[in-house]
């Protein structure tokens, strides 16, 4: 089975920094390719998520928080979708959360952040271990989705741009269709 690794917290300032090519590189064993510099890695051999767990752990100086979603989980999502009742914005960037755990009870979504009228971040929708929201900019301070997320769900997760979503289904040979 395949697995893709979103590391939580890390390369941001001078903290739990590393070189996820570099990893990758090491884990070459297990398939592994990396994608950008957050931490995202698609692992396409079959190891047991704990195994792998171990070989990441191993492998670093520092103990990062890793979401290990299966490759099919991952596959599965549909930018049409995840983003249905998402707004035609000029500036508009779709991104999804990668949950520690699923939420239950879930709050009523969509919701809206810091409001209705003047909104930066807007939760759409939760699918199990995924959260999906759209981002625009107002030029006022910048909320992120993932302190959003974070803050409205009540659980710990690391997000990633649909950007980043498509690239991760290419390599897990998942169709681009939406």
């Amino acid at each position: 089975m395949a697995w893709v690794i979103f590391f939580r917290g890390v390369n941001v300032g001078r903290h739990n920094r590393f070189q996820p090519r570099a990893l990758a590189k090491s884990l070459a064993a297990f398939d592994a390719t990396n994608i950008g510099a957050a931490g995202t890695l698609v692992v396409r051999d079959s190891i047991a998520a704990a195994a792998l767990r171990e070989e990441v752990l191993r492998r670093l100086d520092f103990e990062p928080q890793l979401m290990i979603r299966p490759g099919d989980d991952v596959a599965a999502l549909r930018e049409a979708d995840a983003f249905a009742g998402a707004t035609a914005a000029k500036d508009l960037r779709k991104f999804v959360s990668i949950l520690a755990k699923p939420v239950d009870p879930l709050p009523a979504l969509p919701l809206a952040y810091p409001n209705e009228d003047e909104w930066q971040v807007r939760v759409l929708s939760v699918k199990g271990h995924f959260c999906f929201s759209v981002w625009q900019h107002t030029g006022r301070n910048v909320l992120y989705p993932n302190e959003v997320v974070e803050k409205t769900l009540g659980v710990a997760a690391t997000t990633r741009s649909w950007n980043t979503i498509e690239k991760v289904r290419e390599l897990l040979g998942a169709s681009s269709g939406t």
